[in-house]
């Protein structure tokens, strides 16, 4: 899945990942290869980004959204600061 990771100043990740958990507005979510179509509103909180099945990079991030559509997830975000 291509996960790309945006703020309004600059893209903070790009890249091929296995998955990503995400901190939902009514809590954390996880989206994986070929997950259906879907936005959501996200929270202030942690994101897991899984670049493979063992490692992870971790951002702290504000608010923001995820779209997800043709295995392609774009993440949305006020800020984010890699952990």
């Amino acid at each position: 899945m291509l996960l790309e990771v945006l703020t309004p100043e600059r893209k903070i990740f790009s890249g091929e990942v296995y998955g990503v958990q995400l901190p939902g507005v009514d809590g954390s979510f996880e989206v994986l290869d070929r997950h259906a179509p879907l936005i959501a509103a996200l929270g202030k909180g942690k994101m897991k980004v899984l670049t493979n099945k063992t490692h992870s990079e971790f951002y702290n991030i504000e608010g923001g959204f995820v779209e997800v559509l043709k295995n392609k997830a774009t993440v949305l975000v006020e800020g984010a600061v890699a952990q």
